[in-house]
């Protein structure tokens, strides 16, 4: 018989609940009638998510950031089509993730805020987004999702600094969603999470043997792959467990690819299509979705030249002019996406409201391959918006404290991330 049991995190209460019986511990999804069981001073309402969108080529600055600070902003060229949103985000500008440099390299620190490749480290740290799925992704299928527009590139790593390759298909990304597994495919999972237990059974038997061997420095290397070991164990029975559940069903078609590799804004609206979608139905809460760059010429009116070869547009004004439509149509993509969300009710409030949706890039001026003053919009997530934070744009604020604003939203008890010193001054919770 399954017997419901409440854990406490901290001075958190109840931020899972769980069955267990058989020895065997299965994390639920949030559902409304938690709310009841919950009443009380510290219950909890909906679940919270957030949503990484990043650009490999930057925006334009100018285009992008008002002129002036604070509420009273009057709208930049890119944010004028925008202002029905305007009280769901924030503009921050004069941020950059301090000491991360390399240019185009400096992609691999978006989410991480390590320098990476730029400051003789060979190895990455976690990405905010895997940081967030290892400590709140066990209540849905997936702890989170890995995506791209185009290649497996992502600015995802894990706790160990391995880049998580990115699905890049809307098409494959439907079917691991919403499309059942055949009985037979089932068993084969099945028969994969043993077989993985039994090797790392055997493993761990050998390690702790030689445990009693080694010196002081490797057993604590020994005693990390442990961990890393007890994570994996982890996986696999959430993997197990959800193997048998059906998925959900959504009355929407399967999405066709577009071929087109050009067609950088429609495969973006794609995407962001299944992102809605993956977030509407619980499948996911944490999502990072790396856009990329491309090279060709986007298929709009008025642009005859290659996104990339824009974005280096040495001020020359006639790429210019080209490159603000192509990046217009990115930042109006991106609010069809936020208006999608804020029209869909999550118990009471809106699926935006709910969400913290950043959109962002590890270029501040892709011309010249300048890292600083990196484009930032936050938008969702239950913060008091409407504003424009201007930092200093010769002595950049530290992004990372955006991210521990973040976290601190999702209901962790975290003052640090990577190089942050505290939370997002002016930035508030609602």
């Amino acid at each position: 018989m399954l017997k419901l049991n409440h854990f406490n995190f901290g001075r958190q209460l109840n931020r899972r609940t769980v069955l267990r019986g058989a020895g065997v511990a299965m994390s639920l999804p949030w559902i409304s009638a938690m709310q009841a069981a919950l009443a009380g001073p510290k219950a909890e309402g909906p679940p919270r998510r957030f949503v990484s969108m990043s650009l490999g080529l930057g925006l334009l600055a100018d285009n992008l950031n008002p002129t002036q600070s604070g509420r009273d902003y009057e709208p930049s060229l890119y944010l004028q089509p925008l202002q029905d949103l305007r009280h769901q985000m924030t503009i921050v500008s004069g941020s950059s993730h301090p000491g991360v440099g390399g240019g185009h390299r400096a992609e691999a620190s978006i989410l991480t805020a390590n320098p990476v490749g730029s400051s003789g480290r060979g190895k990455n740290s976690v990405s905010i987004d895997q940081h967030m799925a290892k400590s709140l992704g066990s209540t849905t299928r997936f702890p989170s999702l890995v995506l791209g527009s185009s290649g497996s590139n992502s600015p995802s790593y894990t706790g160990n600094g391995a880049m998580i390759p990115a699905e890049s298909s809307p098409s494959r990304l439907f079917m691991r969603l919403f499309v059942n597994d055949s009985p037979a495919e089932r068993a084969r999972q099945t028969q994969r999470v043993s077989q993985g237990r039994s090797i790392m059974d055997l493993v761990g038997e050998d390690a702790r043997r030689l445990s009693r061997e080694l010196g002081a420095g490797d057993r604590d290397r020994l005693d990390a792959y442990f961990t890393s070991v007890r994570d994996l164990e982890l996986r696999l029975a959430e993997s197990e467990a959800w193997a048998d559940r059906p998925k959900p069903k959504v009355d929407v078609a399967k999405p066709v690819d577009i071929g087109n590799s050009n067609d950088f804004v429609g495969r973006q609206k794609l995407m962001s299509d299944m992102i809605r979608l993956a977030l509407q139905t619980d499948s996911t809460r944490f999502i990072s979705y790396h856009l990329g760059s491309g090279g060709g010429v986007v298929p709009l009116h008025g642009v005859g030249e290659g996104y990339h070869s824009l974005s280096h547009h040495g001020l020359d004004n006639q790429k210019v002019d080209q490159l603000a439509i192509v990046e217009g149509a990115i930042i109006s993509t991106w609010g069809e996406f936020l208006r999608e969300l804020a029209a869909i009710d999550d118990n009471g409030s809106s699926l935006l409201d709910q969400t913290s949706v950043l959109l962002t890039s590890n270029l501040g001026n892709a011309s010249s391959h300048d890292n600083r003053n990196m484009p930032v919009v936050l938008a969702g997530g239950g913060f008091k918006h409407g504003q424009h934070l201007a930092f200093d744009r010769k002595n950049n604020y530290p992004l990372p404290n955006l991210f521990v604003s973040v976290l601190q939203r999702l209901g962790l008890e975290q003052d640090r991330f990577a190089t942050s010193t505290g939370t997002l001054s002016g930035l508030e919770m609602s």
